[in-house]
């Protein structure tokens, strides 16, 4: 079949995806430890090559994959998980769907290969079943409350002290026992209800979470005396700990980012800006000098 130009250089640039992606797919399946997940890994990448397969028929055309992004989305899977991995590949596809309807005209073939995409695919990727993304709940948990209660605390002990040693030590004897206490409430909820998730790692995934947390929301006071500059830096640090956390649920879910985004960011300051006012007038109610 005689091709126009610039239809061969649409299905040469989709004889490229598929392959690459094949290959990506067939690193992750040899990699991962569940049997069904590898499977259906497998599976998502025997229909990558097929398609290859299909698109050289008209080109006549050997096609090498892009091997940076084999590495990438390689890399990226085993940091973030397969699932996180797979999704951001998928949406990065979200472009070829104009390609598809354009070349349909010419073949055919191509609306099949779209459906296929678009329906079998992203079935056997919602599938997937991930630990990590189980325990999302827990590690939102720990995030969400971390968040509103530290950068809470910090705001109004920032201007009840004004002190940056008494500040972080205050902080952290308030975040490591409201760690270990989140931990403790998980573990009970968890057990009590029938969730499928272990008790044990849920309290883990919730407790860290908050320690991380903590952790970072805390620093700035650790390293700069100006307790001003350490309440902005650390309220930063909150937000973008929010941003990349929920960019992550947002692809890994297929969940709105700018919605989630918005509710725990505007909670978060929300609280800082009540607290750090109440701060204020506690210092001054109680006539505290520091």
């Amino acid at each position: 079949m005689q091709l126009s130009e610039d239809t061969r250089k649409k299905v040469i640039l989709f004889q490229q995806t598929e392959i690459t992606e094949s290959h990506i797919y067939k690193r992750l399946a040899k990699r991962i430890k569940s049997v069904e997940n590898a499977k259906i890994i497998d599976q998502i990448a025997d229909d990558e090559l097929r398609h290859y397969n299909i698109w050289k028929g008209y080109t006549n055309e050997e096609v090498k994959p892009r091997w940076f992004l084999v590495w990438f989305y390689y890399i990226i899977s085993v940091v973030f998980g397969f699932t996180f991995g797979i999704k951001l590949m998928e949406m990065g596809e979200e472009g070829a769907q104009k390609n598809y309807a354009d070349i349909s005209k010419e073949i055919p073939e191509a609306a099949k290969i779209q459906r296929e995409e678009n329906e079998h695919e992203q079935q056997l990727i919602g599938m997937l079943d991930e630990e990590r993304l189980r325990y999302a709940g827990s590690v939102v948990l720990g995030l969400n409350d971390a968040l509103v209660e530290l950068t809470g605390a910090l705001a109004g002990l920032t201007l009840a002290l004004q002190d940056v040693k008494l500040i972080a030590l205050s902080g952290l004897i308030t975040g490591i026992a409201a760690s270990l206490s989140m931990a403790a409430s998980e573990y009970l909820s968890t057990r009590s209800e029938d969730t499928g998730k272990h008790p044990v790692r849920a309290a883990v995934y919730t407790g860290i979470a908050y320690i991380i947390t903590v952790t970072l929301l805390i620093l700035p006071y650790l390293l700069f005396t100006n307790y001003y500059l350490d309440l902005v830096i650390s309220l930063t640090t909150a937000v973008l700990i929010i941003a990349v956390f929920n960019y992550y649920i947002s692809v890994a879910k297929g969940e709105s980012f700018r919605a989630r985004f918005v509710e725990m960011a505007g909670l978060s300051l929300s609280v800082a800006a009540f607290s750090f006012i109440i701060g204020y007038f506690i210092r001054i109610w109680l006539g505290v000098e520091v």
